[in-house]
């Protein structure tokens, strides 16, 4: 029942996602580039009502994570989010009132065939509720180190698919990480109660993480095509989930003769993936002004 719940939450907050990644990529495009990280974008982009509409959907997400965290694996939850690249394409096709290309319905299906299947392969399983220091400290370090290594390499690009390709790596780490401390923080706070909740560390860290990943996200989305930031988002949050899963939380997955069927649906998911950053519609939704001008020149 629990990891049913979880499911239907995980989901949930896949489509806010999506919801939020549209309008914040719209609002994204309406203030001025830089070639470096700069703070007043999040002050201009607070000006634009159709960023506060995504900011709400994002409050959205956040609360249906935190539940489907509180009911299930973090093996199950985080993959899950690998639906919001094809719910973003559906969402964007709606407001643009352009119905997807056949090529597009069929990478649809092919990365939630790749998802079934790769889950069901594996079938995670445990929900420990309990994390020791001395596991967090390790696994933080290599995480915010990646986040760095990453951030550094984009600020050595041009504007471009290169960039937000580093962006969006970036920022799945950070979304990764965020969502293993807000697991641990919503733990202490169904086991332990509201003052226990607000005097952990990791409430804190889940905050200041995703405040993070949300300033890497933004800038993410101005670097460059959104085609080229979220794939590297969208996979990399569910394969840096799946290993602090494992190596935090102690959860399992099958191993064995098991291993090729879900081999065989990540590599669906990356197809279907792929094959959605190319359509014509979801280009046209997320590229670029100078890229749109290029395209309609």
């Amino acid at each position: 029942m629990h990891t049913t719940l979880s499911v239907v939450f995980a989901i949930c907050a896949a489509l806010s996602n999506a919801v939020a990644t549209v309008l914040q990529r719209k609002a994204a495009l309406t203030v001025p580039s830089s070639q470096g990280f700069r703070a007043g974008l999040i002050l201009d982009l607070l000006r634009r009502p159709i960023w506060l509409a995504g900011i709400l959907a994002v409050i959205a997400a956040a609360v249906c994570q935190a539940l489907a965290l509180v009911t299930g694996p973090l093996t199950i939850v985080q993959p899950l989010f690998v639906l919001e690249l094809p719910l973003t394409l559906i969402v964007a096709s709606l407001l643009m009132q352009r119905n997807p290309s056949g090529t597009g319905w069929l990478a649809v299906a092919v990365v939630v065939l790749g998802l079934a299947v790769a889950l069901g392969a594996a079938a995670p399983s445990g929900n420990r509720t309990h994390v020791p220091l001395d596991r967090w400290i390790p696994a933080l370090a290599v995480c915010v180190g990646m986040v760095c290594v990453l951030a550094l390499a984009a600020l050595r690009r041009p504007e471009g698919r290169a960039r937000a390709a580093c962006l969006g790596a970036a920022t799945a780490i950070s979304y990764a990480v965020t969502a293993a401390l807000m697991k641990a923080a919503t733990h202490i706070l169904d086991d332990q109660g509201l003052a226990a909740f607000f005097s952990a560390w990791q409430t804190y860290a889940f905050a200041a993480t995703g405040v993070c990943a949300l300033f890497l996200l933004e800038n993410a989305m101005q670097a460059g095509p959104l085609v080229a930031s979220q794939p590297a988002l969208t996979l990399g949050d569910a394969l840096v989930s799946l290993a602090l899963g494992i190596t935090l939380y102690e959860e399992t997955v099958r191993s064995g003769w098991w291993l090729v069927p879900q081999l065989l649906g990540v590599a669906l998911i990356a197809v279907g993936v792929l094959a959605l950053a190319r359509i014509p519609l979801t280009q046209a939704v997320v590229a670029p002004e100078e890229e749109r001008q290029e395209q309609s020149g």
